[in-house]
C-alpha cells in the first residue's frame, strides 16, 4: 500500500500556486475576486453548518454569494472564499502530481459553485 503524501504548509502552498496555473484561463479568470485559503481541516462548526458529519471527507468549500444570486443593490458583506483542506486532500494522494491534480480539480469544483452550479450539475460534468 502506498503512503499518502504529507507536506508542510509552505510546500502545500507552492503546489496550490502551481495547480492554479494549470487551470484553464476561462475558469481561472473567475478566481480574480475570490480569496483562496488553506486550512489543515474543516472546522466542526463548518461541517455542522453544512449538515455534514465529522467523519465526512471535505476537500474544499466555497463560501460566498454565487454569481447567480448577486445583486447590485445588495452586494456581499464578505469576500468570496475558497477553503482548501490540506490534510483531507493529502489523504487522497500518493504523489506530488496526484496532489496537484486533486487541488486543481477541487478549485475548479469550487469555482463552479461560485458561478452557481449545483452538486448535481458538477457530477454531470465529471466534477462531483
Amino acid at each position: 500500500m502506498k503512503k499518502m503524501i504529507k507536506l508542510n504548509e509552505m510546500e502545500f502552498d507552492r503546489i496550490v500556486k502551481k495547480a492554479l496555473k494549470g487551470i484553464p484561463p476561462e475558469i481561472r479568470r473567475h478566481l480574480d475576486n475570490i480569496l483562496i485559503t488553506v486550512q489543515k481541516q474543516p472546522s466542526r462548526t463548518m461541517l455542522k453548518e453544512m449538515g455534514l458529519s465529522d467523519d465526512r471527507t471535505l476537500l474544499g468549500v466555497y463560501s460566498g454569494v454565487s454569481r447567480l444570486r448577486r445583486s447590485a443593490t445588495h452586494p456581499p458583506l464578505f469576500p468570496d472564499t475558497i477553503f482548501l483542506f490540506q490534510e483531507p486532500i493529502e489523504s487522497q494522494c500518493h504523489t506530488l502530481e496526484e496532489l496537484e491534480e486533486q487541488i486543481r480539480v477541487t478549485l475548479v469544483h469550487e469555482v463552479a459553485h461560485a458561478l452557481g452550479m449545483s452538486e448535481k450539475e458538477l457530477q454531470e460534468f465529471g466534477y462531483g
